[in-house]
Order: C-alpha cells, then sequence, then structure tokens
C-alpha cells in the first residue's frame, strides 16, 4: 500500500460563531503513520483540526496499515461514520471507544455528529486496492498476476478519467483536453454527478494521477500552479490512452450529449 490521502474540504471543519470553519486541507500518510483529529488545544495537538464545540478535543485517530486503514473512535459517547460515497449508501458505524476498526472502502467520507443542522465530515483516499487479473483467476498461487493499474471502472473517478479522454476517443479535431468546469459540465446529466462541483473533479484527477495511475508531477516554486495542473490532466490522459485503460467502449458510461442519462445506470 503507498498509502492514504486525508482531506478536509473549505468548510468542513466545524461551526465557529454561526460561520463554517476552516480552509481546505490535505495531507498523505504513509504505511505504519497515524494522525489524530478533534478540536485539538495547545495540550491536546491534532493534525486535523475540526473545530466544532460538540466535537472532542482528541475524537480519533486515523492509522495506516501496510493494505488498509483503520479508525479508532475516542468518544465516550458518539458514533462516527465511514461512508462509501460511491457504494449506493454503503457505510459503517464505529462505536465509542472502539480501537483500530479496519476500514475497507478505497473512498470514503468519515462524519462525526455535532449540535448543528449539518455534520462535520472529512474524506480518506485509500489506494491500496488490488484486484487480480481476471485471466489467470483460476491457476496457481505463483501463476497469479495484479493489474498494473487498479481502476474500480464503476467509480467517480473513473467517470471523470473518460470524460477527460473522450476528444481523443472521438477524434474531435482540434483536440483538447477538457477543462475542470468542462468535465463538470460534461457529467452534469449523469445520476451520480449531479451535486459534483470542480474541487471535487479536481480532487478525483489529483487521486488518478497520485495514486492509481502513479504519475510523477513537477514541483518547484518555478512552476505555477495552473501549469502544474494542465500537466496534469495531460498527464493521466496520455497514460490512460497509451495503455488502454480508458477504451471507446468505455464512453458508453457518459450520459448522452443530447439528454441526460436515466437513473441506475451509473453506482451512485
Amino acid at each position: 500500500m503507498s498509502g492514504i490521502v486525508v482531506h478536509l474540504p473549505r468548510g468542513s471543519g466545524g461551526v465557529v460563531d454561526g460561520e463554517p470553519y476552516g480552509d481546505a486541507v490535505t495531507f498523505r500518510l504513509g504505511p505504519g503513520e497515524g494522525a489524530r483529529f478533534g478540536r485539538g488545544s495547545s495540550r491536546t495537538p491534532v493534525e486535523l483540526r475540526l473545530a466544532d464545540a460538540a466535537i472532542s478535543r482528541l475524537a480519533g485517530e486515523i492509522r495506516v496499515t501496510d493494505d488498509h486503514w483503520q479508525l479508532t473512535n475516542h468518544s465516550s459517547a458518539h458514533s462516527y461514520l465511514v461512508e462509501n460515497p460511491e457504494g449506493a449508501g454503503e457505510y459503517l458505524r464505529v462505536p465509542p471507544r472502539r480501537v483500530g476498526a479496519p476500514i475497507p472502502f478505497e473512498f470514503s467520507r468519515v462524519v462525526l455528529p455535532t449540535r448543528h443542522d449539518t455534520t462535520v465530515s472529512f474524506q480518506v483516499f485509500a489506494p491500496a486496492h488490488v484486484y487480480l487479473d481476471p485471466e489467470g483467476a483460476g491457476g496457481s498461487g505463483e501463476s497469479l498476476t495484479v493489474t498494473a493499474y487498479s481502476l474500480d471502472e464503476t467509480a467517480t473517478y473513473f467517470l471523470v478519467l473518460v470524460a477527460l479522454c473522450e476528444p481523443w476517443l472521438r477524434d474531435e479535431s482540434p483536440v483538447a483536453i477538457p477543462t475542470t468546469p468542462q468535465v463538470v459540465e460534461r457529467l452534469r446529466g449523469h445520476a451520480a454527478c449531479v451535486k459534483l462541483t470542480s474541487r471535487a473533479v479536481s480532487s478525483h484527477i489529483d487521486y488518478l494521477a497520485e495514486e492509481k495511475l502513479r504519475i510523477d508531477s513537477p514541483t518547484g516554486s518555478e512552476v505555477r500552479r495552473g501549469d502544474r495542473r494542465n500537466g496534469k490532466r495531460e498527464a493521466v490522459v496520455g497514460l490512460a490512452l497509451r495503455f488502454g485503460i480508458v477504451r471507446e467502449e468505455h464512453l458508453a458510461l457518459l450520459p448522452s450529449r443530447a439528454e441526460p442519462a436515466p437513473p441506475g445506470q451509473w453506482r451512485a
């Protein structure tokens, strides 16, 4: 497992004085590493600060193992939910004082209760899911192989990848890789993407580039943020097309250009 990515969207860290709290926070944890979350204090430092008054100073902890990640609930009163946003309502409940609950989802949303009409949540991307090559599934242990790029074709990130590759697959001229707003607009008619935002699309592209396809991105102060973002999209599309990760038949996953796709065609 190469590790996990923890992402707290802007304004998702709770409510302070009646207003959403906090800028976006993103960090990576490798195997054996952990991060604590909660309100925090000078005596109780946390890596992920959730400022809502209903959340404990030390609410919980994330820890990464070799092949999955675990969630510890330090609360003595509240359960936490771990939702699979792409699993049609699938979720786990982590009860109070539960230590090291294993989380099986590739993409998770950790939800904490509050006294307000909104919850506090953060996202965890765990890219380590590996699938056996279907052609070798019936062989001996020594003959089994795994796929080089392990992607879930029912996930939203794969839908984003198909939308990025669509102009090339349709041989449109001049060919240009869609921008993030164009991907949002292209997928708007899909039942699973009604609430898809530009920020979410950017997160999916980062996830594809850094975790699923393992693309090295240029770094350094000399590289402008916009250039880095454009280069990442180009690299993702180039690799997906060269290795046949996205093919012409995958275009059927996209909503019709003429009318929205019917509900249920894609797993929400």
